[in-house]
């Protein structure tokens, strides 16, 4: 488990309290029991229907987002250092929505939900904020794939 007053613990964890904008004791309750999950090329951090452990901080490195249908797999894009992790599974959602794969080295920084429902209860406004990334990130989802969707019906003829 990283330690708390180790530098790379603060150089992850510290950005992860200020993008939370959460009053210092929730974000020392958070930064105490975060820990960091390193990961190498190819590793599965976790898998789609897994039972969520918490929400993730990318620190470093790059992930894929991956969801398997039946036969098919879909890649969702990919994480960049400082992004929140499936807020749907540690916001309410019990099990992961796709699955996380490591392009490369790098690791992320997981806040156990335990603690974070136990931060959501000291600040409710916490959990709106989350929810609120949440509908922005959907709506970039949304965005993007409407786009892709646009895109391929020029490049077939539609429009």
């Amino acid at each position: 488990m990283q330690q708390p007053g180790s530098c790379y613990f603060k150089a992850t964890a510290r950005p992860v309290a200020e993008l939370l904008a959460c009053p210092r004791e929730v974000s020392d309750l958070l930064s105490a029991w975060a820990r960091t999950v390193p990961f190498e090329h190819g590793d599965i951090v976790f898998r789609q229907g897994d039972a969520c452990a918490g929400l993730y901080v990318v620190s470093d490195g790059r992930l894929l987002r991956r969801s398997d249908h039946g036969n098919a797999r879909v890649s969702l894009g990919v994480t960049r250092p400082g992004e929140l992790v499936e807020l749907a599974a540690a916001l309410g959602e019990p099990r992961h929505s796709y699955s996380l794969v490591g392009q490369g080295t790098g690791s992320l920084v997981l806040l156990p939900l335990h603690y974070l429902n136990r931060a959501f209860e000291a600040c409710p406004a916490l959990r709106m904020q989350l929810l609120e990334e949440l509908a922005r990130e959907v709506s970039r989802a949304y965005y993007a794939s409407s786009l892709a969707r646009e895109a391929l019906m020029r490049h077939v003829g539609v429009f």
